[in-house]
């Protein structure tokens, strides 16, 4: 059998608005293994983005449990907020829908914040940056500040941000979705290079494309399963 690099279990998060409870994620149990490329599909609100989000310890669940990687990851929440943080930095790589680039960073900057942080030499950071923003083909866009860089040049500089420490796991959330087809061509690229070398992936997605390439589909309504479906 193969090694789990996910399992959550009873899976719950609600929202208060006013009198309202909106429950976001609604018991769901999910069990990813190593290796496996999943896709998530589903309308607006149906809970996709806040469920990379758990599983990413961005977010805390009300209720349920979460193991990445064997680490009960929602025990940690609220009492060892270090340990998660390195937990995340060693273990997760990030693609958000919206970039989320540093605004007063240069693409190589962003690309090399992660690996700064995890207490690299400024030289070493830098030197694997370059071979980062080599990768997804935008070198010559290393002293560009994200306001200079098209959309498809920033999620491709979030990607390489991404792959900084080269994790496991990638949690990636409507990666093309603000692109045009020729430019998501570049996303399915990168996403189809992580496959080969056997990294786990969730990605949130409305692109035939990259729901072509997962192992399996998740599909997402108001907060649960209705249907996986394995290739």
């Amino acid at each position: 059998m193969k090694e789990k690099a996910i399992s959550t279990f009873s899976l719950c998060k609600e929202y208060r608005i006013g009198d309202s409870i909106i429950k976001a994620i609604n018991n769901i149990d999910l069990e990813v293994t190593i290796g496996e490329f999943i896709s998530i599909y589903g309308p607006s609100g149906a809970g996709k983005t806040t469920l990379l989000n758990l599983i990413g310890a961005i977010d805390t669940p009300t209720s349920g449990k979460i193991i990445v990687f064997g680490h009960h990851i929602n025990a940690y929440d609220g009492a060892d907020e270090d340990f998660l943080a390195t937990f995340r930095a060693t273990n997760m790589g990030f693609v958000f829908q919206s970039y989320n680039l540093i605004s007063t960073l240069t693409a190589l900057e962003n690309v090399a914040f992660p690996n700064e942080l995890a207490g690299w030499s400024g030289e070493r950071s830098q030197k694997r940056a370059k071979e980062l923003l080599k990768l997804v083909g935008l070198l010559h866009r290393a002293d560009h500040l994200p306001i200079q860089l098209s959309g498809g040049e920033q999620q491709r500089i979030a990607f390489a941000r991404a792959l900084a420490n080269n994790p496991p796991l990638f949690l990636v959330d409507e990666p093309t979705g603000n692109l045009d087809v020729e430019t998501g061509l570049e996303i399915i690229r990168i996403l189809e290079k992580l496959k080969v070398e056997g990294k786990t992936i969730i990605a949130t997605t409305h692109d035939e494309r990259i729901l072509g390439l997962a192992n399996r589909i998740l599909h997402l309504r108001n907060g649960r399963i209705v249907t996986d479906v394995g290739k």
